[in-house]
């Protein structure tokens, strides 16, 4: 929910924009984040971690068709963090 309130409300998207957010268990430390995919890049995964606070730490490109997508050609990286 942190995430999602953080895509929401101090980012400004519309639920509409954001297509799916995911909580994940890992196995490495952090040992929980989030994964987000956006309407307009599904082929992108952004993984955020919300522990104090909420940031964006990495994307993988999920789709082998975008493969050597760079940052600048990413619609929601967010470079802040």
């Amino acid at each position: 929910n942190k995430v999602t309130n953080y895509l929401l409300k101090e980012m400004g998207y519309n639920k509409s924009e954001i297509a799916s957010v995911e909580g994940v268990y890992g196995f490495k430390l952090p040992e929980f984040y989030t994964i987000v995919i956006f309407e307009n890049e599904p082929y992108v995964a952004y993984t955020y971690f919300a522990h104090n606070s909420v940031l964006q730490f990495e994307y993988e490109v999920i789709d082998r068709k975008y493969i050597g997508i760079t940052k600048k050609d990413l619609k929601n990286y967010d470079p802040i963090n």
